[in-house]
């Protein structure tokens, strides 16, 4: 029965969920959103990957609103049921009811719930989701004052139903939850400077999983984190033992993860195996390519679509809307559950090897289509398939006979270790994959040259030199025309780099008339062109300068080249300002600066700051010459050797800071070389492009406020009109 006030009104009963035994952390926006969608929505699912923490999620929502709900709120939990057939007496036990009739549990529950406002919490019905979507379905149909809150690891698929996926906690939300319950087992832990790195590492690594963090903070009774941290390559292991009462599903992160897979068909087991060679986000021709096969065919019924498009709905697999499109990914935990699954099924180096593949043709392409109008797109796919093109070349290198695909690889990503700021990581590859030797020369001979040409940027004239000669001597042994001209085209730049103008100006000429013979044309063809063009420029020929890079910048137009025409612009700002054009060079600089900057490229970024300097005192501003000195001092570190210990390149620089000095006095450059130095890389662009921030104006006052202020200083008081004035104004 309902319980009435002695007034004989109703009173609200709240029900009973079970109280927190420990702080509830974080996810104070996911829990404002779940109350918006249970306003509009009589079925909300919060659904997610095991162990993500929605059964805590759902009962703080649910203890939170409970003041909407006049008849209370009631948890029925179904995760430890089998038998399907008894579902519906479990919620009817959660409604407290006692029906000693030949009713049918189904009846009862409408015939309970018709006149009611409450809210119902599900909690852990995937195993059980026929039944329980049949259930909830006339329930809502029949009952219009009820809510159902359901958790689970995919939707019901129940019309009117609203689905929230619980993604894992953001890091600030995750560290605070590590650090709160390793101190609830060991009394005095806390963030320290000592293991504040460690700690955020570890949550990273964790995912933000809240059962994984939970259970990796009880290890702390026995480990340091440091030590936690070393052993996550076997987290299965590492991270069990729960409370005791936990449910059997919460006690080992094995149990959570596992309890996912029992519920997936043997399809969907099969491909979230294969999926897991994916070391980061995929999108779905991948997908298709890598698992496809014989028992999970690229199309049609039970196709990778359909089976993806499943482990989705099952929390397995998250899709993400990114800018190159939709892309899928899984998490940590996730994806090594699934490569356990796939080692043991004695797959795994054959779908490896197709990711392999994958990669290779990828960057194969994207190579070919630097050289278009789709260069942004190309970054940005490269961007985001980083994490798989590492995987690939890692792969390489671990198969001995596969050693030369890992060589073209890294050579083939030139692009984006040079023109994408990565000009570190391809050196750390470029280097690795030379390691070995290898029975494709050419593969070899192309990485040789890209090293070269990643070592001179570096400001690496010992290491480059060794890589270019290296390939030159090979590639004349073996007739290679192609890696001769790149060989010779390097060497230049390093001789450009070097101080040693007439060397560099031989050795471009000679390859791009090597480059004219065989046909090549490219964006490194057209860097050769701007690289010549700089020696002659170096040499005081502004004017042969200009006309090389204004026929680069046509070529880039009818190409949709945009990374070399950033360069070509640079060249040509120079010459501006040589020729005492400020308002020119600025203007081709300022342009320049952002294509670079779209790119990541932090050499032409930098490169674009220090010419912007100068050029920004001789137009009589010396404190924002010295603030773009101090913007680009802090960027060289991240390229290499500043300028690259050229004198020629050194000569604005130096040129700006001797007459900054002279007009500032050294303590004044210094304190604006300071305030440069203090930005950041977007916020030091903005700078060069916008200018320095003007002051913010103070308010007007109120008119009250300004009549008394005008009244109370009559020596700032304005004269009074002359009489004429004063004629006019009563008389208009």
């Amino acid at each position: 029965m309902r319980r009435t006030s002695p007034s004989g009104s109703h009173s609200p009963v709240h029900g009973d969920l079970p109280a927190e035994l420990n702080s509830f952390v974080g996810r104070r926006a996911e829990l404002a959103e779940l109350g918006r969608l249970l306003e509009d929505s009589r079925l909300v699912t919060v659904t997610g990957v095991g162990g993500v923490g929605k059964t805590r999620f759902a009962l703080r929502a649910a203890c939170d609103l409970r003041e909407r709900y006049g008849d209370g709120v009631r948890l029925a939990e179904l995760s430890a049921l089998t038998d399907p057939g008894l579902m519906e007496h479990a919620v009817v036990e959660a409604l407290g009811l006692t029906d000693h009739t030949n009713k049918p549990p189904r009846q009862v529950l409408v015939e309970h719930l018709a006149a009611r406002r409450l809210l119902l919490v599900l909690d852990g019905f995937e195993h059980l989701v026929d039944a329980v979507a049949g259930l909830v379905r006339e329930l809502l149909r029949r009952a219009p004052g009820l809510t159902v809150l359901a958790t689970g690891r995919l939707p019901l698929s129940v019309d009117g139903e609203q689905s929230f996926p619980l993604p894992p906690m953001p890091d600030p939300d995750a560290v605070r939850l590590f650090v709160d319950r390793a101190a609830a087992g060991q009394p005095g832990f806390r963030l320290t400077d000592a293991n504040s790195a460690a700690v955020h590492e570890l949550c990273r690594r964790l995912d933000g999983i809240p059962l994984a963090l939970e259970l990796a903070a009880g290890r702390l009774r026995a480990l340091s984190v440091e030590q936690v941290l070393d052993r996550l390559d076997n987290r299965f292991r590492l991270l069990t033992g729960s409370t005791r009462g936990a449910l059997p599903r919460h006690q080992t992160l094995r149990t959570a993860i596992g309890w996912s897979h029992e519920l997936c068909t043997p399809e969907q087991r099969l491909l979230w195996a294969r999926l897991s060679v994916f070391a980061g986000p995929f999108d779905l021709e991948a997908a298709e390519y890598v698992c496809g096969g014989p028992e999970l065919p690229d199309e049609g019924v039970l196709g990778v679509l359909d089976v993806i498009t499943d482990l989705i709905a099952q929390s397995v697999v998250v899709r993400e809307d990114t800018a190159t499109g939709v892309r899928y990914r899984m998490l940590d935990t996730v994806r090594e559950y699934g490569a356990e699954w796939l080692a043991a099924m004695g797959d795994a180096e054959r779908v490896h090897r197709r990711h392999r593949d994958w990669y290779l043709g990828l960057a194969t392409w994207c190579e070919l289509d630097w050289f278009s109008p789709r260069q942004a797109e190309v970054a940005a796919r490269v961007d985001s398939e980083l994490p798989n093109l590492r995987r690939a070349m890692e792969y390489s290198l671990e198969h001995p006979q596969d050693v030369h695909l890992g060589q073209y690889l890294a050579g083939t990503l030139w692009f984006y270790w040079v023109g994408c700021g990565r000009l570190s990581e391809g050196r750390h590859w470029l280097d690795r994959v030379l390691e070995s030797e290898s029975r494709h020369e050419a593969h070899r001979l192309k990485a040789l040259w890209v090293l070269g040409y990643v070592a001179v940027l570096q400001g690496d004239a010992i290491g480059a030199l060794a890589a270019l000669q290296e390939c030159r001597e090979g590639a004349e042994l073996s007739a290679n025309a192609l890696a001769a001209a790149y060989a010779v085209h390097r060497s230049g730049c390093l001789a450009l780099v070097s101080d040693d103008m007439p060397r560099a100006e031989e050795l471009l000429r000679e390859a791009l008339a090597r480059y004219q013979e065989i046909g090549e044309l490219n964006s490194n063809v057209l860097m050769g062109q701007i690289e010549l063009a700089m020696a002659v420029a170096f040499r005081g020929d502004l004017a042969q300068a200009v006309a090389i890079c204004e026929e680069v910048t046509e070529i880039c137009e009818d190409h949709g080249e945009r990374w070399a025409l950033a360069y070509a612009l640079y060249v040509r700002a120079y010459a501006a300002h040589t020729d005492g054009r400020l308002g020119r060079a600025r203007e081709l600089l300022l342009e320049c600066l952002a294509i670079d900057h779209a790119f990541n490229d932090l050499l032409g970024v930098v490169l674009a700051l220090e010419l912007l300097a100068l050029v920004t005192l001789d137009a009589g501003d010396p404190a924002e010459a010295a603030v773009l000195q101090g913007a680009a001092e802090r960027i060289w570190p991240s390229v290499g050797l500043p300028l690259f210990g050229s004198a020629y390149y050194n000569a604005p620089h130096a040129l700006c800071e001797e007459q900054a000095r002279e007009r500032l006095g050294d303590g004044r450059y210094e304190t604006f070389r300071c305030e440069g130095a203090a930005l950041g890389l977007d916020a030091a662009v903005a700078r060069a492009i916008e200018g320095p921030p003007r002051p913010v104006p103070a308010p007007p006052l109120p008119r009250a406020a300004s009549a008394t202020a005008r009244n109370s200083a009559p020596h700032t008081r304005e004269p009074a009109a002359p009489r004429s004035v004063r004629n006019e104004k009563t008389t208009g």
